[in-house]
């Protein structure tokens, strides 16, 4: 921003006019107020979103899958005045939309971008996120409970094009939900009726439904298959600090079970390729 200013809101010391956030959701009752600046769209496009590109250029130097958060504030975002305490008194602003990933396309050729469309998404944003075919995410903690037609996170609605995930690093690891007042009974009965069995190990659940989905990519916390609480809970959105603080460290590698747990997994549905799937089965015989 710093580097970049006319590309923000910002006023004539600098200071940001209005900033980014999300309106009241399920993390939180007064929303999530950010407190990053906005980008001025218009700027932006009058110089071919070329600040843009340079990011994507720099983003894919070190990673080959980009997960854009907030994927839905390209179609409309929730503009918050820099004045307001929490992120409840602020407005949906449109977003550049379809044309701006148009041009991106246009200068870097095909993007590998997982959309993070979670929170509140309209009809706009799926369209959007279709019309250029990126994948969606279902994360399975978000599954249970609901009626079964209506929440796309059940297993058994998921789509080829999409990444599934246990849980993201705004969810509590599996065990700490499992375990916390974020799950009751009604989500306990439900999922224990879909794998038809007593849930025992919350996260090891999850961890199969996510392998056994027809998503293109699964994708597990090593929360979840270190089967760990929530004192490894890696962010809870809205709270400010105390986020980001746990590591995986040397010993953790060590956990020969949850590694040749996770390894059957992947080789049982089809995540691996080669032929282990056959030493597999020998290594496995019948029950």
């Amino acid at each position: 921003m710093w580097a970049n200013r006319t590309l923000f809101y910002l006023d004539d010391l600098g200071n940001p006019t209005v900033i980014a956030g999300v309106p009241p959701d399920y993390f939180s009752e007064t929303g999530q107020r950010w407190g990053n600046p906005l980008y001025n769209w218009e700027a932006m496009a009058k110089d071919g979103y070329s600040w843009w590109i340079r990011r994507f250029k720099a983003a894919l130097k070190q990673v080959d899958l980009v997960r854009i958060d907030h994927f839905r504030g390209f179609e409309a975002y929730w503009e918050v005045p820099a004045s307001e305490a929490t992120a409840v008194r602020g407005q949906w602003v449109p977003g550049p939309g379809i044309p701006f990933f148009k041009v991106i396309e246009a200068a870097l050729g095909h993007l590998p971008i997982i959309a993070e469309d979670l929170g509140v998404i309209t009809a706009g944003v799926e369209a959007m996120r279709d019309n250029l075919e990126l994948p969606g995410m279902k994360v399975l903690q978000f599954a249970w409970g609901n009626l079964p037609e209506a929440n796309l996170f059940l297993p058994h609605h998921h789509i080829p094009n999409s990444v599934v995930y246990s849980g993201t690093h705004d969810n509590n690891t599996t065990i700490g939900w499992w375990n916390s007042e974020e799950t009751d009974l009604h989500i306990h009965h439900h999922l224990q009726l879909y794998v038809n069995h007593d849930i025992t190990e919350p996260n090891w659940e999850l961890i199969r439904l996510a392998e056994a989905s027809t998503s293109h990519i699964a994708v597990v916390p090593m929360q979840d298959v270190l089967s760990l609480g929530a004192e490894a809970r890696m962010n809870t959105p809205g709270l400010p600090s105390g986020n980001w603080s746990w590591r995986m460290v040397e010993e953790n590698f060590a956990d020969v079970a949850a590694r040749d747990r996770l390894r059957d997994l992947t080789l049982l549905y089809g995540r691996a390729h080669g032929t282990r799937f056959v030493e597999f089965l020998h290594e496995h015989p019948m029950i």
